[in-house]
């Protein structure tokens, strides 16, 4: 369930904003004294941050004070049950949707006024992306580079190296519509790589997915791991331990556990650590 924002009181700080019940061994967010809207300068390596994130609609809070930071060369998993804030927050950070508070910064760049900056450092690959489905996958790519801006040269440079890097040879010149969702997948992905951001944001980016396409799903996220920063939402546990070195855990729109992935499941299963936190009142 959502939960009911409390009656109108005086504005809090952002410091005050992103004070949160998150289990011990989570890091308060650097810079909250920097004022909304600076970009951070001791932060350089701070690739994605979440400063006191709130959305509501209505009486309800979608998200209420989510903070985190995420570093250059960091695959971090964000977990949560259906309904918890995960997309909401991955909205917020993106740009695609405005907070109600708090601040969404990637590559140091706040989303609300400096989105153009931030977006060229960013590939985001929602759930059920949009697709152009009478286009084959070299149409598309074609077109998101213009759209980019990207020069023609450069252009079909970055093409040929998502080609190759999500396998795309097979169905290139077959129209998206007639691809299989794993291949659908696999050129989302590649549209979300084609500007070399340095920052990817995945939403359940193996949903419906059989386990063979899975596989070469997850291969291809342990490939970029190598050298970019993914915030990666899932449900599939075993990819949290294949593929990320660190969880956070959303429920209820509060973050609940931000650590190391051998904290969050020390001493239980992933299956039992999910619903114990699921479960915190």
């Amino acid at each position: 369930m959502s939960q009911q924002v409390p009656p109108a009181e005086e504005e809090k700080n952002n410091e005050q904003q992103a004070s949160l019940p998150v289990e011990e061994g989570t890091a308060p967010p650097a810079g909250a004294d920097s004022p909304e809207g600076a970009k951070p300068q001791s932060d350089a390596e701070v690739m994605i941050e979440a400063r006191g994130l709130s959305k509501y609609y209505g009486q309800f809070a979608a998200i209420e004070g989510v903070s985190f930071q995420i570093h250059r060369g960091e695959v971090v998993a964000f977990l949560g049950p259906n309904g918890a804030g995960k997309s909401t927050t991955m909205k917020l950070l993106t740009g695609y949707l405005a907070p109600s508070r708090g601040v969404a910064y990637i590559a140091g760049y706040d989303m609300a006024t400096q989105r153009l900056e931030g977006s060229r450092h960013l590939g985001y690959l929602p759930e059920n992306g949009p697709l152009y489905l009478d286009m084959t996958p070299r149409e598309l790519l074609e077109f998101f580079a213009s759209a980019r801006g990207l020069a023609p040269a450069y252009a079909q440079q970055r093409i040929e190296a998502v080609i190759d890097l999500c396998d795309l040879h097979a169905v290139i010149g077959k129209p998206i519509g007639k691809l299989s969702r794993g291949y659908r997948q696999r050129v989302g992905m590649a549209q979300a790589l084609l500007h070399d951001p340095d920052v990817l944001i995945l939403d359940e980016p193996t949903s419906g997915l059989d386990p063979n396409q899975i596989r070469e799903v997850r291969d291809t996220i342990r490939r970029l791991g190598q050298d970019h920063t993914i915030l990666l939402s899932t449900h599939i546990l075993q990819e949290v331990q294949a593929m990320c070195s660190r969880v956070l855990f959303i429920s209820e729109g509060r973050l609940r556990f931000d650590g190391p992935l051998s904290e969050f499941a020390h001493e239980k299963s992933l299956d039992e650590r999910f619903y114990e936190l699921s479960s915190v009142e």
